[in-house]
């Protein structure tokens, strides 16, 4: 609070007082929301807390302390224009956070098709199994299979011995299928987790200059509402324009 000027407190503390009574209607409504969507009182946990963080580093720290299994998050559609200009929560949420799969919703999704998009990556089989836990017992989700190769150059396949370590030489053995993408990898994954073979369609793999162009592309001519894709570590160093599901996020529109 500044302490500045005979009136400075009283009107900071009821700015402060009016911002907090603002907030708490914003969490009872969200409350309310998961409550008439199915979800019973004793699975809903409404938090507020003051910190001197940033709203996004103080997500990502909660992230932290807590078990969780994944971030959902709005955004406001700013643009790229605006969140050079003002920042974006989500934007920076996404660069933080590499512990913890981030759902970031733009606008309105009613779909309940999810565009998968594959690649030969331990991240990508990861993004697999997050998917199919997410969407246990939703038999009336639908996932596409689908790879898109960039027109020049490739990502890197990881090593054998990394994809041993993860998930075991016997199931390697019987799973992965480099030559094809790791389409069927990817598939008895879902499988694995309860998916039913029917929910599951492989699209033909495509190759386009752009790959974050081409998976939204693909979403809306599928009539997917979210995309899932795996990505790299936070220590592998990204392009100019950052890396494949950065630029497909800032080109997002009415998607997950």
């Amino acid at each position: 609070l500044h302490q500045e000027g005979a009136e400075g407190p009283c009107t900071n503390l009821s700015a402060a007082a009016a911002r907090r009574s603002k907030i708490a209607s914003y969490l009872h409504d969200a409350d309310e929301r998961l409550r008439r969507n199915g979800f019973s009182a004793d699975r809903i946990s409404v938090s507020l807390l003051a910190t001197p963080l940033s709203p996004a580093a103080a997500v990502h720290q909660q992230l932290l302390c807590g078990s969780y299994d994944s971030l959902l998050i709005g955004r406001r559609g700013m643009g790229r224009l605006g969140e050079l200009l003002l920042g974006s929560v989500s934007a920076e949420l996404l660069c933080r956070c590499h512990e913890t799969p981030v759902w970031l919703l733009d606008g309105d999704v009613a779909s309940s098709r999810f565009l998968l998009a594959v690649h030969s990556s331990l991240g990508s089989l990861s993004a697999a199994d997050h998917l199919a836990f997410i969407l246990s017992g939703c038999p009336e989700a639908e996932i596409f299979i689908y790879h898109s190769f960039a027109l020049f150059g490739s990502a890197p396949v990881a090593p054998l011995k990394d994809f041993e370590e993860r998930l075991g030489k016997d199931w390697c053995g019987k799973h992965l299928d480099f030559e094809t993408c790791l389409y069927q990898a990817h598939t008895d994954i879902l499988l694995a987790n309860g998916m039913a073979g029917q929910q599951i369609r492989p699209l033909p793999p495509h190759r386009d200059f752009e790959v974050g162009h081409d998976l939204l592309r693909q979403a809306e001519r599928h009539g997917c509402g979210t995309i899932v894709t795996g990505r790299r570590s936070a220590e592998v160093a990204r392009g100019l324009l950052g890396g494949v599901s950065d630029r497909m996020v800032r080109q997002a529109e009415n998607l997950a």
